[in-house]
């Protein structure tokens, strides 16, 4: 899911982490971030990745990785092993992404979490106008071969940590030209104008 097109949000990812942290990354992909991470960062950073292509390409660029199913295998990691875990543009493929997540603060003291925003005005303005589900950059699938299963808005997630108490540190939402920071008073704004919302949660 993950590719050299999405640098913007690797870039707010990277900034999010200090320096010299243990970091976690499930559904890693190639690599792209985990090795920004390693470069940019001195993080020292394992990768979670079922594609075993991709794990290939994690493996010729040097990068510890693990081929495994996040939904039935985050078991295996000890509580608080990491400093961080992240989750890109993922959670919204698992069957259960609330259990999912849970198993993410079990195993990092904090986890960042990226979703495409199906709140984005492009998004409400296809379903809208043309009354079919929408095909953008940040949702490329059609409807019929997509493997988003739960497609939710930057405000469900907020109402979602409301919900289950769970501690929101900073938000982050990135469109084509900026990134902005996110609080329950421009909420309602950021949910319509942001593709992607980037949550530093714990």
């Amino acid at each position: 899911m993950k590719n050299l097109k999405m640098k913007k949000e690797f870039k707010v990812i990277a900034d999010l982490l200090p320096n010299n942290t243990r970091v976690l990354d499930v559904g890693c992909g190639d690599g792209s971030l985990m090795s920004l991470l390693v470069e940019e960062k001195n993080i020292e950073v394992r990768g979670l990745e079922l594609n075993k292509e991709n794990v290939q390409k994690c493996i010729h660029k040097g990068l510890p990785v693990i081929q495994g199913n996040a939904e039935t295998e985050l078991h295996q990691f000890p509580n608080q092993s990491f400093d961080y875990v992240v989750l890109s543009q993922t959670l919204q493929a698992f069957y259960e992404p609330d259990k999912v997540l849970k198993e993410l603060l079990r195993i990092g003291n904090s986890v960042i979490v990226s979703i495409p925003n199906f709140g984005y005005w492009k998004v409400r303005a296809k379903l809208l106008f043309f009354g079919k589900m929408p095909v953008t950059k940040t949702l490329p699938n059609t409807w019929y071969n997509t493997p988003n299963l739960h497609m939710c808005t930057i405000k469900d997630l907020f109402n979602f940590c409301d919900e289950k108490k769970i501690m929101i540190k900073k938000v982050v939402g990135v469109n084509e030209h900026q990134t902005s920071i996110i609080k329950k008073s421009n909420l309602e704004m950021k949910n319509l104008f942001s593709k992607l919302g980037i949550f530093l949660i714990g």
